[in-house]
């Protein structure tokens, strides 16, 4: 028998911002925080015909209010919720919450000293970017992490935003919430977490930076074991347009991809450790995965320890109904379920959410919150709150106390 998610009972108040903050936010929800989020004033908020959802994608199991951060009774409904929450994600560029008043360590850990304050930036706040604005690009620049990838002979090349914004951010400030909330119990108070994209990128490249002292990354970019340069750890296009994925590297799993590829070990240029054989090895590679469509080297490969993956595509598991699972499994408290009718706790707990994992619904400002303000703080509008303009503010008589 399963309990709850995790986090069940942390509440958690989001402020609305680009893809590392919502990230932390989602991964909270998802082991059963409750996140209200935090939207700017919108025409339509709060109403039965609420506005489009926002383009965050990120909004999985949460909920949202609209509130006028340039309204003294917008922040005076904010400084309310700040004693009864658990967490705080602070989304924003370095001394934007302290032009607003809300500073961390003046005013929101003194209005709540148990609150952990989550400030997700891109830059280091303390280094000579710490004004300049910036995307995931430039965070792994400077952090030494874009100038690792790429091909042998070409420019770097930047993953997407996966490694910036979501594993070396959002991710990582997840990870500093939760170890935040642990020495909570344990001193009975909170404090500010400090997550950047620069530290957090640097921090995951910890192997290839300290193999760049060995053999296994001490090449140019492009011409080493594991970006690119080596032909038994890369991908090769099939007779049909599609791409297997190679990571042979022991010399066991080595020969099980030659047996499957039908090369006869003599006939190799030369040792597969001399570097100058790799051009001809991957040329012969090459020209050998070329020789069938990906489906016949998935039937050959399948089941092998040849290391030898197919390389499909995000539209392809759709199509063949691949189950979106949370980032982890805990057997006895796994987090909410992702697909509709997740029986399986791998696959979280729960009725799961709409688009299973690969689509977004959004969340419209105002969708939800008022709510989820019932049930924390007993308030209704009209009482202790108005709409006006868009947002939420707080009753002239509350804001005065």
């Amino acid at each position: 028998m399963t309990s709850p998610p995790p986090l069940n009972g942390i509440r958690v108040l989001e402020f609305a911002g680009l893809a590392p903050g919502p990230f932390a936010g989602l991964l909270l929800a998802d082991y059963g925080a409750t996140v209200l989020r935090i939207n700017r004033v919108t025409p339509g908020a709060h109403t039965s015909t609420l506005p489009p959802p926002t383009p965050d994608l990120l909004t999985r199991h949460k909920s949202s209010i609209a509130i006028d951060l340039k309204s003294r009774s917008g922040i005076a409904l904010l400084r309310a919720l700040i004693p009864i929450v658990d967490v705080v994600i602070d989304p924003f560029r370095p001394v934007v919450l302290e032009k607003l008043g809300l500073s961390p360590e003046d005013v929101l850990l003194k209005l709540n000293p148990r609150v952990v304050v989550a400030r997700m930036t891109g830059f280091r706040r303390d280094g000579k970017y710490a004004a300049m604005a910036g995307h995931d690009i430039n965070y792994i620049a400077v952090a030494g992490v874009l100038g690792m990838l790429g091909r042998k002979g070409e420019k770097p090349y930047a993953p997407g935003n996966i490694l910036g914004d979501f594993a070396g951010g959002g991710a990582v400030c997840f990870m500093g919430v939760v170890m935040a909330l642990l020495g909570r119990e344990r001193t009975g108070r909170g404090q500010v977490v400090e997550a950047n994209m620069v530290d957090g990128s640097a921090y995951l490249a910890s192997m290839p930076r300290l193999a760049m002292k060995g053999p296994m990354w001490d090449e140019a970019r492009g011409e080493n074991f594991l970006d690119g340069g080596c032909p038994w750890y890369d991908t090769y296009e099939t007779k049909d347009g599609g791409y297997m994925a190679v990571g042979a590297l022991e010399p066991q799993f080595f020969a099980a991809l030659l047996k499957g590829l039908r090369i006869d070990p003599s006939s190799l240029p030369g040792k597969r450790e001399d570097r100058s054989t790799w051009p001809a090895l991957a040329d012969l590679f090459t020209k050998t995965f070329k020789s069938k469509p990906r489906a016949e080297w998935e039937q050959v490969f399948d089941g092998t320890d040849a290391c030898c993956t197919p390389v499909f595509s995000q539209a392809e598991l759709e199509a063949a109904g691949f189950d979106q699972r949370p980032i982890v499994t805990l057997k006895n408290t796994p987090a909410k379920a992702i697909i509709q009718s997740a029986k399986d706790v791998a696959q979280g707990q729960g009725i799961g959410v709409e688009g299973q994992g690969w689509s977004s619904m959004g969340l419209s400002p105002g969708d939800g919150g008022e709510e989820l303000l019932g049930k924390w703080m007993g308030w209704r509008r009209g009482r202790q709150y108005e709409l006006k303009d868009g947002g939420l503010v707080l009753q002239q008589q509350q804001s005065k106390l």
